[in-house]
């Protein structure tokens, strides 16, 4: 059995295009987890999310196996762009794009906050329900507005990257993150939400 733990996910991604199928399965459960988080990110529901990641897989092992994937450094990069395009695809099947309607189930508790928390309790406390509302206001922003947050602070992506993954200009990235901004201090301010945490 070959051992693939030096390996980049790049060469790990040739590898299977020259068929070796082994070296798929580690890639698979080296990116499922944080391309699962994204999706989950996007979609806020477990079984389409579940679908969309599907769909992705099988998509990137259509282009792998067609030769239309060259290393460039980059295969989460490139895998999550495929996600994108899936995530968008679905989103236009459904005819909703903009139309954004949280769920009660699910409020980003996929992501992680609560190492940022003081031991203090009461201070604990505090800090749990800023980012309880944090959480709820993500929700109900656009889409479009949601994914680039989530892709600038949670996975730490330069706008020139959001554009690239996105298929928009470096300006409407830009301009998405600004209106989330506003969206959030706007629904902060309506709802006498304090978004700073204590120390």
């Amino acid at each position: 059995m070959k051992n693939f733990e030096g390996m980049t996910d790049e060469q790990l991604a040739l590898l299977y295009v020259g068929g070796d199928n082994k070296a798929f399965d580690e890639l698979l459960s080296r990116t499922q987890s944080k391309l699962f988080t994204y999706i989950m990110f996007v979609v806020r529901d477990h079984d389409i999310a579940n679908d969309i990641f599907q769909e992705t897989f099988v998509k990137a092992i259509t282009k792998l196996q067609m030769g239309q994937y060259t290393d460039s450094g980059k295969f989460q990069f490139w895998i999550t762009r495929i996600a994108h395009n899936v995530i968008m695809d679905w989103y236009r099947a459904q005819k909703n794009e903009h139309i954004v309607e949280p769920t009660i189930d699910n409020d980003l508790s996929n992501l992680r906050g609560a190492s940022i928390l003081d031991s203090y309790r009461e201070t604990e406390i505090i800090n749990e329900q800023i980012l309880i509302d944090v959480k709820k206001m993500m929700n109900a922003l656009p889409t479009p507005q949601r994914e680039v947050v989530y892709m600038r602070f949670f996975q730490q992506l330069s706008f020139k990257e959001i554009a690239e993954l996105t298929g928009v200009s470096i300006n409407t990235s830009l301009g998405r993150m600004r209106y989330a901004l506003i969206n959030l201090r706007r629904m902060a301010k309506d709802h006498k939400i304090e978004l700073a945490l204590q120390m």
